[in-house]
């Protein structure tokens, strides 16, 4: 079964991945943990890796079941058919997410538009472009996957 590239409203991706569980669909929605400040207390909040999207397993004849769950917008299309992430690439995002471990981390002076290739991990032998340069965060394109991708430094300084 493919998985599809569910769009939803802002903010309601979670939700609506927890009902279409509840549905029987095989959903995954990629979460990260971030610390929040506000002007009295901090507090760790779960949101979503990619906002307004999610992705669902489902065969072609029963994917429009997603439209079930509140939130729900549409699919998302790529030439005119609805846009299906790889396995690979979900397993991909899954063990990512799962690795609290970073190794061989090198900080030096990017360029903007600098290409890199990465030589470890799961990225491993993908090139990547530097976006932006931030005191606490670097942000890559990774053209291959068509993917964005935002890595924060403040806990490694």
């Amino acid at each position: 079964m493919p998985w599809y590239v569910v769009r939803t409203k802002p903010q309601h991706e979670i939700k609506s991945a927890r009902i279409l569980e509840e549905l029987g669909m095989e959903v995954f929605c990629p979460t990260i943990q971030e610390i929040r400040q506000w002007s009295d207390r901090k507090k760790k909040v779960t949101l979503p890796l990619f906002k307004s999207y999610l992705f669902v397993n489902a065969t072609p004849n029963n994917r429009n079941r997603v439209f079930e769950a509140p939130g729900v917008l549409n699919f998302l299309y790529w030439q005119k058919q609805p846009a299906i992430a790889r396995k690979e690439e979900i397993e991909t995002i899954k063990t990512w997410l799962n690795n609290d471990k970073i190794e061989g981390l090198e900080v030096g002076q990017f360029q903007l538009g600098e290409e890199l290739s990465i030589k470890n991990g799961k990225f491993a032998n993908k090139k990547a472009i530097v976006k932006e340069v931030g005191k606490r965060q670097l942000k890559l394109i990774l053209p291959e996957l068509g993917w964005t991708l935002t890595a924060n430094i403040q806990d490694v300084i």
